[in-house]
């Protein structure tokens, strides 16, 4: 079940991100009411196209709880999951998914495709989006103004 507090955590993250020059996305792993692992993304800093923050967090979530099979966790992203986050997510047999804003160019959750459908695969991830949207959509239009002003003067 949702809970909003965990959300709040995945923004911080997101927040620190974008400190650190990152597309600002955060992610928080949860089991049993509690957060087994988080995630930034880490794409420039670590020179991989594959450091999201969801993939981030998963391989901490498997590290903590000693088990790549990641039952009963629940999934706080402030972005709707990429084609290879949402995989991963399905690979992992994660339980839910929770994220903030939607992103209409490149989510697996339903707005650009939908690799969560019920069916589709072995293992259905549950989903649900929107969850503090605004704060969220905020942080990454905040991020793409500022890199757009930087480039126009030339500091990038």
């Amino acid at each position: 079940m949702y809970e909003q507090k965990f959300m709040l955590r995945a923004i911080e993250i997101a927040k620190s991100c974008a400190e650190a020059d990152e597309v600002p996305v955060g992610a928080v792993i949860v089991k049993d009411g509690r957060i087994v692992a988080e995630g930034g993304n880490m794409k420039e800093r670590q020179g991989n196209a594959v450091c999201h923050a969801e993939i981030v967090a998963l391989s901490a979530a498997a590290k903590a709880l000693g088990n790549w099979w990641l039952e009963g966790c629940e999934v706080y992203v402030t972005l709707e999951p990429c084609p290879m986050c949402a995989g991963a997510m399905i690979n992992a047999r994660v339980e839910s998914v929770y994220f903030g804003a939607y992103d209409l160019k490149a989510g697996a959750c339903g707005s650009k495709v939908d690799l969560t459908e019920q069916g589709l695969f072995n293992h259905t991830v549950k989903v649900s989006g929107g969850h503090m949207q605004a704060e969220c959509a905020a942080l990454l239009t905040r991020f793409f103004e500022i890199k757009r002003n930087k480039m126009r003067e030339g500091k990038l």
